[in-house]
């Protein structure tokens, strides 16, 4: 039965319809994933075209269809401005948000993934920390029940100071000692800062300056998030490369 009814999400991806038209995937504090239709968005004169673009945090009013939902309201809760004042910002917003789009689930509420989403978007306005993005990644494999074992070998239970952590095997979940190592090689570095991320220490990770240990961190945390969505991440081509 098509009723109004309000939300607040984070626009994820939009894509044209018809002329005018414009269809906009939401995830929603409420209701989980909405495609809805803004009509007439793509006139000059729109009233609210520019706050259902990709990254906008907006406060809804839609009319429930049966297939797609309809926009007749939108007004921004914070501003889109920060995360188009730079490449870094843009690339970084995009590829978290790409992540969720994955993760959410068509009419499925998860308000963890809402607050997950807004949060991110907040950190890379504030700084695009090269750390960003793989956190976010990090934090989402947590948060889904895939959080990595680091502290001690998957396969034989060796922690350290005994034993060397020197892989990180997908398929095992986890770091692997010297002797059963399989996987990927990871360094000190950058076990260390995954620690941070899901240690409680994100300030400390996020404070990294560009190097070959965040590259190596954003390499894994793309890797461990492919791996479990099975299917690759379009925006991490873009992301990567600056």
């Amino acid at each position: 039965m098509s009723e109004l009814y309000r939300d607040t999400g984070v626009i994820l991806r939009t894509y044209k319809l018809r002329e005018s038209d414009r269809i906009v995937v939401i995830h929603t504090r409420d209701n989980g994933k909405v495609r809805a239709v803004a009509k007439g968005v793509r006139k000059t004169k729109s009233k609210f075209g520019a706050r259902l673009e990709p990254m906008s945090h907006v406060n809804l009013q839609l009319y429930r269809g049966r297939e797609l939902d309809i926009v007749t309201q939108a007004e921004s809760v914070e501003p889109l401005a920060p995360m188009l004042s730079s490449l870094d910002r843009a690339s970084q917003g995009l590829a978290a948000l790409e992540a969720v789009d994955q993760l959410s689930m068509e009419r499925e509420p998860n308000e963890q993934l809402y607050r997950m989403a807004v949060g991110v978007l907040r950190t890379i306005a504030g700084a695009p920390s090269p750390i960003n993005v793989p956190a976010f990644y990090w934090k989402l494999l947590a948060s889904e029940g895939f959080r990595p074992q680091l502290d001690a070998c998957q396969r034989c239970g060796e922690g350290e100071p005994d034993a060397q952590l020197v892989a990180f095997d997908l398929g095992e979940g986890g770091v692997l000692c010297r002797n059963c190592r399989s996987g990927q090689a990871i360094s000190q570095a950058a076990l260390d800062t995954v620690r941070d991320i899901l240690g409680g220490r994100l300030a400390r990770a996020l404070a990294q300056e560009e190097s070959p240990v965040t590259h190596e961190v954003s390499h894994l945390a793309t890797r461990a998030l492919e791996f479990h969505i099975e299917r690759r991440l379009k925006a991490v081509a873009m992301f990567e490369a600056h």
